[in-house]
C-alpha cells in the first residue's frame, strides 16, 4: 500500500501550518517555496484540503490559507481522506461478494488502520504531548 506524494505534502503542510501563528494567513507562494514544489501542484492539494474543511482560503491582498479546524482536532486520517478519498484499499475481484473471507480480513485490517490514523493528531507531532 502506498500513499501519493500529494498526501505527503498535505500532511507536511498541515504540520507547518500548525507550527505557525494560528491566525496567520500563509500564501500558496510561501508554502510552495517552503516545500520546494510548484505553486500549481500545491494549489491543487490546498483545494482538496479546503473542500474537506481542514483549512480555508482567505482572499484579498493578505490572503492565503488558514486552519479551519482546530489544530488539536486534525488527524492523520482527516488529511489522508481529503487527498486520497474514501474508497476501500482492497476489493475482492474473484468472488465479488461480501462473505469473501479474504475481503473480510482485508476490511478488518483497513478498519483497524482507520481507527489508528483517526487517533493520531498532527498537533501532537508539533507539541510532543
Amino acid at each position: 500500500m502506498k500513499y501519493t506524494k500529494a498526501t505527503d505534502y498535505a500532511l507536511h503542510t498541515i504540520v507547518f501550518m500548525i507550527q505557525q501563528s494560528p491566525k496567520e494567513n500563509l500564501s500558496k507562494y510561501t508554502l510552495a517555496e517552503h516545500f520546494n514544489v510548484s505553486v500549481t501542484y500545491l494549489s491543487k492539494i490546498m483545494t482538496q484540503l479546503v473542500k474537506a474543511g481542514i483549512i480555508e482560503s482567505v482572499s484579498g491582498v493578505n490572503g492565503g490559507y488558514i486552519l479551519r479546524k482546530k489544530a488539536e482536532e486534525i488527524s492523520f486520517y482527516d488529511v489522508i481522506i481529503a487527498i486520497e478519498g474514501t474508497s476501500a484499499l482492497f476489493e475482492c475481484g474473484v468472488h465479488n461478494e461480501p462473505k469473501c473471507p479474504i475481503q473480510q480480513v482485508m476490511s478488518e485490517a483497513e478498519s483497524n488502520m482507520e481507527h489508528f490514523l483517526k487517533s493520531k493528531k498532527l498537533y501532537n507531532l508539533v507539541h510532543k504531548e
